[in-house]
């Protein structure tokens, strides 16, 4: 083999080495994040203001997941997401492949909840959380207590559903479709990444809306935050984009 080969080859070698190491101090910190988008990088956990999860069930029962999606947040953006499929361990419902299309088939060689669980709560553990209503927490709660292991150990949950309806109380519904048509998000609904992301737009926007902080809102002293805190002075509230008119037939079609 040809000197500059050899050469060519230890140099990815020791490349390659000193990136599994770095690699290994992150999955073994709670400091940073690993989130696997195109390529694989780290995000330190102290640079994401807030993570967003949204899960897809495989029937009616909370706990069956069959995929989940993560977004994380930074000064109102979106900086990175992961998602994967899951092996719910259990029958599929007609009506929930219905709507996600996520069927046996697509699973049968995806990790169950419990392979799963330890790379979610390395990106959620202590930290501030959010979703679209109530169910993505209980879900996470419920597939941790039927595989027999500890509930994700998460800092703060944020009801992105509950923000909406007290930043914009006159809005015929809170529906994440309905919030994205309004404020012009491009959306694909039940893609758990997708939900994910434009559920986190939605936080952004209404924290915009009422001139807050994501620091002033987790300065709550509720664990479940289901509500903006009163405001020390009455602060006029604004429209962060535009919104689009609904007609009656358009959102009952919701």
């Amino acid at each position: 083999m040809p000197l500059r080969s050899i050469r060519g080859t230890l140099f990815y070698t020791l490349l390659w080495g000193v990136h599994a190491l770095i690699l290994e101090y992150a999955q073994n910190s709670l400091d940073y994040v690993e989130i696997w988008t195109g390529s694989l990088r780290m995000i330190a956990k102290n640079a994401v203001d807030y993570f967003v999860v949204d899960v897809e069930t495989a029937n009616q029962s909370r706990h069956s997941i069959c995929q989940i999606g993560i977004a994380a947040f930074a000064d109102g953006k979106m900086v990175d997401g992961w998602e994967s499929l899951v092996d719910p361990e259990e029958d599929f419902s007609w009506f929930n492949i219905s709507i996600h299309g996520i069927g046996p088939e697509m699973v049968a060689q995806s990790p169950s909840w419990s392979q799963l669980c330890s790379k979610v709560n390395a990106m959620l553990a202590g930290a501030a959380v959010a979703s679209h209503t109530s169910f993505d927490r209980c879900a996470l709660t419920g597939a941790c207590e039927r595989a027999g292991i500890p509930a994700v150990p998460y800092a703060k949950w944020i009801d992105t559903c509950w923000l909406s309806r007290c930043a914009w109380p006159d809005l015929p519904n809170h529906k994440l479709p309905t919030l994205a048509r309004t404020f012009r998000i491009d959306y694909k609904a039940h893609d758990a990444l997708e939900d994910a992301r434009v559920a986190g737009e939605v936080l952004a926007l209404a924290l915009e809306t009422r001139r807050m902080t994501i620091g002033e809102l987790l300065a709550s002293s509720d664990k479940h935050i289901t509500g903006f805190p009163k405001p020390k002075a009455v602060r006029k509230a604004t429209t962060p984009r535009a919104a689009r008119a609904f007609t009656p037939a358009e959102d009952s079609a919701q």
